[in-house]
């Protein structure tokens, strides 16, 4: 039951329903500080799947924006919710981890092992459907999970009553030279809005360039956490559409009438 209250308390807090004055105190202090133009530290080691210290670094490659999650992996019920939700739209939109983005999936608990992460990334590739060799799944390092969540502004803390992490439920779009460029709340997500965040954060480069012209009629709304249509930019866009339809239909007005008065002349 106690689980369940957390769950739940976590994912209001996710969502903004929950103010920070009425937060129980098993949450106090947890929750997301948006750091949109951050950038992290790429030299920030971790372990891999394989056992090795790895770098950051050697997971942002040039034209590929990263997916950041901050989970555990013996995580009861929350973690799992936001895994699947990423998974399933992640099968909608196209691209490849590894080819096209990246993901980056840490574990925020010290003492979880790379066997488990190894195990963790099997049953996500599976249920994914497809090749990822781009999606990797790393475990603490010294102390360094907890420097790349006070970057990204993701506060958590454990409690030792449930003996859980109390966190919130959010991933986040890294750029391809590390800057924090969105974040996207809750357990599931719209493939649009991790489409679009994508080609946010690969601002203009690889699979995800055709998609920035999207972000010209769509923008993130804070308030609703999600891409809207941007009514200004769109009625420009309708506007400019107007004035060059007018045009052509003008134009061709002109040189019906020209043709009219030179054929005139040539009769006279």
């Amino acid at each position: 039951m106690r689980v369940k209250r957390y769950v739940l308390l976590a994912g209001l807090v996710a969502s903004g329903l929950l103010a920070e004055s009425k937060l129980p105190a098993e949450l106090e202090g947890v929750g997301i500080v948006e750091k949109i133009g951050q950038k992290i530290d790429l030299d920030l080691e971790f372990v891999a799947e394989n056992g090795y210290p790895v770098r950051l670094k050697e997971y942002f490659h040039k034209g590929r924006p990263v997916i950041l999650n901050l989970v555990y992996y013996s995580c009861p019920m929350l973690c799992n919710l936001l895994l699947n939700g990423q998974t399933e739209a992640l099968r909608e939109i196209p691209g490849q981890p590894g080819t096209d983005f990246e993901i980056v999936t840490i574990s925020i608990d010290p003492t979880e092992t790379f066997d488990l992460a190894r195990q963790k990334r099997a049953a996500y590739v599976e249920s994914y459907g497809r090749p990822a060799p781009g999606w990797h799944f790393l475990t603490d390092y010294r102390g360094n999970v907890k420097q790349l969540a006070e970057q990204v502004g993701f506060h958590y803390r454990y409690d030792e009553q449930s003996r859980q992490y109390a966190h919130a439920a959010a991933i986040m779009l890294l750029s391809p030279d590390g800057v924090v460029a969105r974040y996207l709340y809750g357990v599931h997500f719209k493939a649009r809005d991790l489409r679009l965040a994508l080609a946010e954060a690969a601002r203009g480069h690889g699979t995800f360039s055709v998609d920035r012209l999207l972000l010209f009629c769509y923008h993130y709304d804070p308030q609703a956490r999600s891409y809207v249509l941007f009514a200004t930019n769109f009625m420009r866009a309708g506007g400019a559409l107007s004035v060059l339809v007018l045009g052509v239909v003008l134009y061709r007005l002109w040189r019906r009438e020209r043709h009219a008065a030179v054929a005139g002349e040539s009769a006279a």
